[in-house]
């Protein structure tokens, strides 16, 4: 079976996150090995897509808690609620 998004075949994992962020993983996660001045020149390149895109780093948030999500990997469960006497105990700095 071929998957294709926009137009685009995608048959990896990485194929789609790849299409789902408009640029290669590698942009932001580097490369094994890269040298110091291609680390520099890869970090400018990012710099300069999060310039033209600000919302970029909130879609690839959601791309990436939903393909934990849907791979079970992302539980998350509300945090406790404090009792009073840590909660009072924070906001006067002294302990119950």
């Amino acid at each position: 079976m071929r998957n294709f998004v926009s137009g685009h075949q995608a048959d990896t994992t990485h194929d789609f996150l790849e299409l789902a962020l408009g640029t290669p993983v590698e942009l932001w996660l580097g490369v094994e090995g890269e040298s110091e001045e291609e680390r520099a020149a890869r970090l400018d390149a990012a710099r300069d897509i999060l310039a033209d895109d600000p919302e970029l780093p909130d879609r690839a948030v959601q791309v990436a808690a939903k393909a934990l999500d849907e791979a079970g990997l992302l539980r998350l469960s509300p945090l406790p609620v404090p009792s009073a006497a840590l909660r009072r105990s924070l906001r006067t700095g002294v302990a119950a």
